[in-house]
């Protein structure tokens, strides 16, 4: 970096290019993406860096929608909630709610799509030996199956594989990934001696896949539609107000295990 070009250099991107008056956002003026691109579609030429249609983009926006909440009891629900009693303002509930997604809340998608990648790699006829080796390595959860609340089914998962499936018929996927999502989940079941549900996050982890996501990107598009259920109960919390709300009532108390 020299001359005239050195600040200019610090930042090196090719998201954004501006001047006054022009907004060329991946080499497109704002203006016509404005009223003609959706969220969702926006969102993939932002961060990926291409444009997505047809049912590829249908295949994205259903999976940023089914991600967006679970209820107060999720760490990063309830920990925006208890936020916006403590008088900090909405963006920073919000900020608290989506900084409590990690490995284990809100990691298993991109977990799951590295595994997937393995299985697909050594072939399905290597399941079992792909999961003993993942058990192996990681410990004895296999991430996207099992749920703590939706036994035998979460919802989510057939209608968003259901829709994989659609789209593998049009050629604008493989399937590959749902077929793979769907053999774990039989040899889970075979081991356990009953139905494991396939969860959210191996759900869409399929669907990250079958796009040629990298698995790190699970992880931020999860966070990503995740903080739309965190913005919602964030604001729902401020209008019904509460000071200093705690994860229990008042009444209840902890255990305590000093002498």
């Amino acid at each position: 970096m020299t001359g005239q070009t050195d600040v200019a250099d610090w930042w090196r991107t090719k998201i954004i290019d501006m001047e006054p008056g022009r907004i060329d956002l991946r080499g497109t003026p704002v203006q016509e993406l404005i009223g003609t691109t959706g969220f969702a579609q926006m969102i993939w030429l932002m961060v990926v860096g291409e444009k997505i249609t047809g049912p590829r983009a249908d295949l994205f926006e259903a999976a940023l929608v089914s991600a967006v909440d679970h209820g107060p009891q999720a760490p990063s629900i309830a920990a925006a909630r208890m936020a916006s009693t403590c008088g900090i303002g909405l963006q920073s509930a919000m900020a608290t709610g989506l900084n409590m997604l990690g490995d284990v809340h809100g990691g298993a998608g991109e977990q799951a799509v590295g595994l997937y990648r393995i299985i697909e790699t050594a072939g399905l006829e290597n399941l079992v030996p792909c999961l003993d080796a993942w058990r192996a390595q990681h410990g004895r959860f296999i991430p996207g199956f099992g749920h703590r609340f939706h036994k035998p089914v979460d919802p989510r998962a057939p209608r968003l594989l259901g829709l994989v499936d659609d789209a593998a018929r049009t050629g604008a996927v493989s399937g590959v990934y749902a077929d793979i999502g769907r053999a774990i989940q039989a040899r889970l079941a075979e081991e356990r001696g009953k139905p494991v549900p396939m969860n959210i996050d191996g759900a869409t982890a399929v669907i990250y896949a079958e796009l040629g996501c990298p698995a790190p990107l699970a992880r931020g598009f999860f966070g990503l539609s995740r903080t739309v259920g965190i913005l919602a109960h964030a604001w729902e919390q401020t209008e019904q107000g509460g000071r200093n709300k705690g994860p229990t009532p008042p009444a209840y108390r902890w255990t305590y295990d000093g002498d």
